[in-house]
């Protein structure tokens, strides 16, 4: 496994753990402020960027 990939997936997890945070913040209706919404967005985002770099690296 290439050190790219390595750091992607180690970069999606602090990612999921950062949307993990602001899930449990809200809790129990995990109803979002504008403003986590866009953090949930652009979290959302870079973790497609890791999971693409994942494909690239481990899929081909």
């Amino acid at each position: 496994m290439s050190r790219r990939a390595v750091d992607a997936v180690f970069q999606g997890l602090f990612t999921l753990t950062d949307i993990r945070v602001i899930l449990r913040r809200t809790a129990p209706s995990h109803e979002l402020s504008g403003e986590e919404r866009e953090a949930v967005r652009k979290g959302l985002a870079d973790l497609k960027q890791q999971i693409g770099i994942l494909e690239e690296e481990l899929l081909r």
